[in-house]
């Protein structure tokens, strides 16, 4: 899972032009009035509901009223994602390091299989471009049932005609970008303007006013002009892709020479886990940062959480992640000391589910949560599928130690819900802030990005300040308490961006509420003194 998905009809519209310890509860007077200021966005999901008028996690608070006099344990969260930027400025100070490895020695010290494994895996080698699952099962229909290879089937059909009909749509939204972004650079004498600078515009002339409106819903999207330029690039080659063809031939993983159909051969890749490119990990670097980011250090953001450690295993390429990767890397995390694992990836095809079922439980058994991203279709993912998952019938979980996050938006009221957020009564556990959410990028820079790919991270860090404050209390009770203690949302909200349709909060995960920092850590504190005592007395 990577940014969400710039989607034709959507650019092609911008170019037309009472507080408890265990929960609280909004209300609709907390609605901010007037405009969210340059640097709350930047921390907004620090913020909280009833002070800020803002839908954060109340992490501030949690800080100055709970965790101030308190030290805690220190708590190793892995990044299975993109790869990290372990150079970055305000990461490297938070990185894990594995003391059982001599690093550059060239010898596996600890025999876990992995040699100068020093912070962490990268089971990807040098790939950095992947298929989609249902390529990889038309390509090779023996590693599915005869169903299943016949809905890939259908998928690519389907892509290859919104691929054609795309590409041309596309193309003019390129072409109108770029033309909007060169009429504001000549308009305003400089190449970079901010989304205030755009609004502010009063010249009357027909140029600069249809600019205007088009980079106004550019600029909506939470990332800088060229990043959103890249981002339909790649939406147009991608369509390019399908219509040649090229994305059926093209066979990425032999450079790595492992067979992903062998879950027994896990030794494979390296221990470079940026990988060959660092603008290829944009992503994971950016997870990570919502995570661990110093706090209060005067350098880009801060991190949900301060005594944590981040392990980067590099396992999710530019395209669909393998099953087996998934499964090895959650292996990896556990064998390894983590405690809380990110996932902000996922797909809806899975051939081998079922070796990351057993990574799931596994991990389970070793009391280490995971925390994984709903995902971006605006779609119920009690219907459709999502992998990976803690239930294969969508109604019965086989662990509990797996959170789903759906992502929340900055504006408190009926679009609190992100347009491209998942749902599920049955799947999505909860929600956090997932829309411009501003952290670590590569090459010491900050971006605001946003998907269900932030709101993940969000509750990763929250979890790992329980886990690091309340170590006596396992994964799932973190997990409950995550969804317990949130803030209830008793309103009707717009689902996927269409204003006509309208439904209850409450309907749209299992908890009905958003995670709150301060409330959770209120409720950690009362679990894990009975837990005390239930010790005590035995």
């Amino acid at each position: 899972m990577k940014l969400i998905k710039l989607t034709c009809l959507s650019v092609i519209a911008a170019l037309t032009v009472s507080f408890s310890v265990n929960a609280q509860t909004a209300d609709k007077t907390v609605a901010k009035k007037g405009k969210i200021s340059d640097l709350q966005l930047q921390r907004w999901s620090h913020l909280d509901l009833i002070k800020d008028s803002i839908p954060g996690m109340s992490v501030d608070k949690a800080y100055s009223e709970i965790l101030k006099n308190n030290i805690g344990k220190k708590v190793i969260v892995a990044i299975l994602d993109s790869g990290v930027d372990i150079e970055h400025e305000d990461l490297k100070s938070v990185l894990w390091t594995n003391k059982k490895e001599i690093p550059g020695n060239g010898i596996d010290d600890d025999n876990n299989g992995y040699i100068d494994d020093i912070h962490g895996w990268n089971f990807l080698g040098n790939i950095t471009k992947e298929n989609l699952e249902y390529e990889r099962i038309i390509k090779n229909k023996s590693i599915v049932d005869e169903a299943t290879y016949l809905k890939a089937k259908a998928l690519n059909d389907g892509k290859i005609e919104e691929a054609t009909k795309g590409k041309v749509q596309i193309e003019q939204v390129l072409i109108g970008t770029t033309k909007a972004d060169s009429t504001l650079t000549k308009y305003f004498g400089k190449p970079n303007y901010t989304v205030e600078e755009v609004e502010a515009i009063s010249s009357a002339k027909p140029e600069i006013q249809r600019s205007k409106s088009i980079m106004q819903q550019m600029l909506a999207y939470g990332m800088p002009i060229d990043d959103l330029k890249k981002e339909i690039k790649k939406e147009l080659d991608g369509y390019l892709l399908v219509l040649s063809g090229d994305n059926l031939k093209t066979d990425y993983r032999k450079i790595l020479k492992d067979n992903p159909e062998d879950i027994k051969d896990a030794k494979y890749g390296d221990n470079n886990v940026m990988g060959p490119d660092k603008e290829e990990i944009l992503h994971g670097t950016h997870v990570a940062g919502i995570v661990a980011q110093v706090r209060n250090n005067k350098l880009g953001g801060d991190g949900i959480a301060n005594n944590v450690e981040i392990m980067t295993i590099r396992a999710v390429p530019d395209g669909d992640e393998y099953d087996k990767d998934i499964a090895l890397g959650i292996r990896y995390a556990v064998d390894n000391g983590a405690k809380v694992i990110n996932g902000s990836f996922g797909k809806s095809f899975s051939p081998h589910k079922e070796w990351v079922y057993d990574a799931i439980k596994y991990a389970e058994k070793n009391d280490v949560l995971i925390v994984h991203a709903a995902g971006n279709d605006a779609s119920d993912i009690d219907v459709e599928n999502n992998f990976p998952n803690d239930s294969d019938d969508k109604k019965t979980e086989f662990a509990d130690n797996l959170i789903t996050i759906g992502a929340l938006n900055y504006e408190y009221g009926k679009n609190i819900v992100a347009d491209f957020s998942n749902i599920g009564k049955i799947n999505v556990d909860v929600f956090a802030p997932g829309v411009k959410i501003y952290a670590s990028t590569p090459n010491n820079t900050y971006k605001f990005l946003q998907g269900t790919s932030m709101a993940s991270p969000n509750v990763a860090g929250v979890a790992a300040l329980i886990r690091s404050y309340y170590p006596n209390l396992t994964a799932s009770q973190v997990k409950h308490i995550l969804m317990d203690s949130g803030t209830v949302i008793n309103s009707d909200v717009v689902f996927g961006g269409n204003p006509e349709d309208i439904r209850p909060f409450s309907s749209l995960s299992k908890s009905g509420k958003i995670v709150n920092a301060y409330s959770a850590l209120m409720m950690a504190e009362k679990m894990s003194k009975k837990t005390k005592s239930k010790k005590a007395r035995r």
